[in-house]
């Protein structure tokens, strides 16, 4: 089992739709390797930092692809937003988990980061990073002594907590450890999943906050997921507006009672543009670093009904076509252990429809008259669930145009050594 040290190490050593139409002229490549492919030799060289001459058809399939140049605008253009509207951008890692990736969106103004589990924010906090929120609460001993330890460690870490009961675990466990933690109310907003009920009971558990000796009231946390994928962009800010509402009226209430309410953290990718109206003063978008298929059909402020295009998608799953033996059908390596759903999208060739053959095997299915891919072809997938995805691999291959420029780990995944 490696050290997180060693595993912090070992890896840092098209328009979606631009060919929609049937039969329209295929642009994957064969895999085709005059040099050494083997992953052993590629990993000598990925630790010497030598990518001279390495291309996407060198790699081992499935992995992941990262196209660095769509990266850097998408972490720009949401940034730029941001700063336009007055919002501060403290983005979540649960969809890349990526040192690098967050380097980018702390160099572009964020002020920190969102991690879902307890070993994201150890983790990125071993990189170097401040400004951590966890988005659950510590509930055990395990989650607890972790957060409190943190606590201590990185003045500036924060988590949160809708439970009077658990308020009350960290008080003792912080008066154990005589440490000062910081803590933010989670507040209900649509998703009925985590959240105290808006209004006076989440006042009254501020209160129970601010009261403890060793703890600190910051503010409310809600997330809106609900409303990001709401249909068209009026759609998705009246939707935003309305389930946030009994947060904003927790704030007004909160501060009537004396609390100062520093933070008002929540949002997300769909509603981005939308967030610094809800009472937000903090945005934790997570998918448009890569961006996924899932929110292409939701629409943008331009007025596309049909396509979100303010995020380009930057992430995709290489494959290899590896059968060809029943009619309309091919299979692939991208199977059930990568594939997270069946609504991903073969780059320039959308049409084709995206299945499950097994736990190593995809299938791709297309109609009489269409375009398909032949044996031995090298495909890019754009992913449905990000999340998931990333999850089932533990480095990225980053490109610029055929070349790959650079590898990256993948850190924090669930059931890794680090959790």
């Amino acid at each position: 089992m490696r050290s997180r040290r060693e595993f912090l190490s070992a890896g840092i050593a098209m328009s979606f739709l631009g060919a929609t139409r049937r039969g329209a002229a295929m642009t994957t490549s064969s895999k085709s390797c005059n040099a050494d492919c083997s992953i052993t030799e590629l990993n000598k060289r990925f630790a010497q930092r030598d990518f001279r001459g390495i291309t996407k058809d060198m790699l081992p399939t499935p992995c992941l692809v990262v196209d660095l140049d769509l990266l850097n605008a998408n972490v720009k253009h949401l940034a730029d937003t941001a700063n336009a509207n007055g919002i501060k951008v403290r983005p979540h890692v649960k969809v890349h988990k990526s040192v690098e990736v967050a380097r980018r969106q702390m160099s572009a103004g964020a002020i920190g980061l969102t991690c879902s589990t307890i070993a994201e924010a150890e983790l990125f906090s071993d990189a170097g990073m401040k400004g951590m929120i966890w988005t659950k609460q510590p509930v055990g001993r395990n989650n607890t002594q972790r957060a409190i330890a943190l606590s201590k460690k990185d003045p500036t870490f924060m988590f949160v907590s809708d439970d009077a009961q658990v308020i009350d675990w960290v008080e003792e466990a912080a008066a154990a450890h005589n440490v000062k933690v910081r803590i933010l109310v989670s507040v209900c907003a649509g998703l009925a999943r985590q959240g105290i009920e808006a209004g006076k009971p989440a006042v009254d558990l501020a209160k129970r906050v601010a009261a403890s000796k060793h703890m600190q009231f910051e503010g409310f946390m809600a997330y809106s997921g609900n409303a990001a994928h709401v249909k068209g962009f009026e759609a998705r800010r009246k939707a935003s507006m309305e389930v946030l509402a009994g947060v904003r009226e927790s704030k007004v209430f909160a501060l009537e009672a004396g609390l100062p309410v520093n933070i008002m953290t929540g949002g997300s990718t769909g509603t981005y543009n939308i967030d610094h109206e809800t009472g937000l003063t903090e945005l934790q978008a997570a998918t448009y670093v890569f961006m996924d298929t899932a929110y292409f059909p939701v629409g943008g402020q331009d007025g596309d009904m049909e396509r979100y295009n303010d995020f380009k998608p930057a992430l995709t799953v290489l494959t290899t076509v590896d059968s060809q033996y029943h009619p309309n059908l091919i299979s692939t390596d991208y199977g059930a252990k990568a594939l997270a759903r069946s609504t991903d999208i073969v780059k320039e060739m959308p049409w084709l429809k995206v299945g499950n053959g097994g736990a190593e095997y995809g299938a791709l299915t297309w109609r009489d008259g269409e375009q398909h891919p032949k044996l031995g072809d090298l495909l890019e997938i754009y992913p449905s669930s990000l999340d998931m995805s990333t999850n089932a691999f533990d480095r990225y291959y980053v490109s610029q145009g055929d070349k790959i420029v650079d590898v990256w780990p993948i850190m924090g995944r669930a059931g890794a050594a680090q959790r």
